[in-house]
């Protein structure tokens, strides 16, 4: 984890010319697609419990290189890319919205899953209650919100283009392809459960 940090603050920091700043924040996020596709295959070879627990430790480690510094790019860099000319207060008072609601999240998944987002902590009890109950994926959906709503703050096109173009599908990919099958592994019956009864994005009122 010290070392993943440690990368962010040098993505953070470090000076690129404009081509390799481009290519950090779109070619980091294509890395996604392979490692999740890689990690799912790994998981299919070894079905245990522990061995699920260690291979999603990696993956989640790669992620938070290959989402996580181009993220921190296209944040630190946003003011390269203006285009929008959206206000910015509305966006603004998106970003309160969606940062709360985030936060919210994050809570959520703490309580009832016993766990934290990504490598943090594997959630060590299936999280169904509370915003879970609506979508099986709360974190993801208010994780986006909040890059579209830091676009519309930025007043830059680029930013929400690479959010819905190339950041979202690699983050559901992610959850479709290699979370989806470590919590059917992990979870068992009550997963899959959980899953047929609840949608995986977009909320719907929960069915009792």
């Amino acid at each position: 984890m010290a070392l993943i940090w440690s990368c962010w603050w040098y993505a953070l920091h470090v000076p690129l010319s404009r081509n390799l700043n481009l290519l950090t924040i779109v070619g980091g996020v294509l890395l996604a697609f392979p490692a999740a596709w890689i990690g799912r295959k790994m998981l299919d070879l070894h079905r245990t419990i522990a061995q699920a627990a260690w291979i999603t430790t990696f993956v989640h480690c790669a992620l938070g290189l290959f989402l996580a510094i181009p993220l921190i790019r296209a944040i630190a860099t946003h003011e390269d890319w203006l285009g929008a000319t959206i206000p910015p207060a509305i966006g603004l008072a998106l970003v309160v919205v969606s940062g709360m609601a985030f936060l919210l999240v994050v809570a959520n998944l703490a309580l009832k899953g016993l766990g934290a987002p990504f490598f943090i902590a594997l959630s060590r009890k299936l999280a169904a209650d509370w915003m879970y109950a609506w979508t099986r994926n709360p974190m993801v959906l208010a994780g986006l919100a909040l890059l579209l709503s830091l676009g519309i703050w930025f007043r830059s096109a680029f930013f929400l283009l690479w959010t819905l173009a190339l950041f979202a599908p690699a983050l559901l990919f992610f959850v479709k392809v290699f979370e989806e099958r470590e919590l059917e592994i992990r979870f068992g019956a009550s997963y899959l459960a959980y899953k047929s009864r609840t949608p995986m994005l977009f909320p719907r009122r929960p069915r009792h």
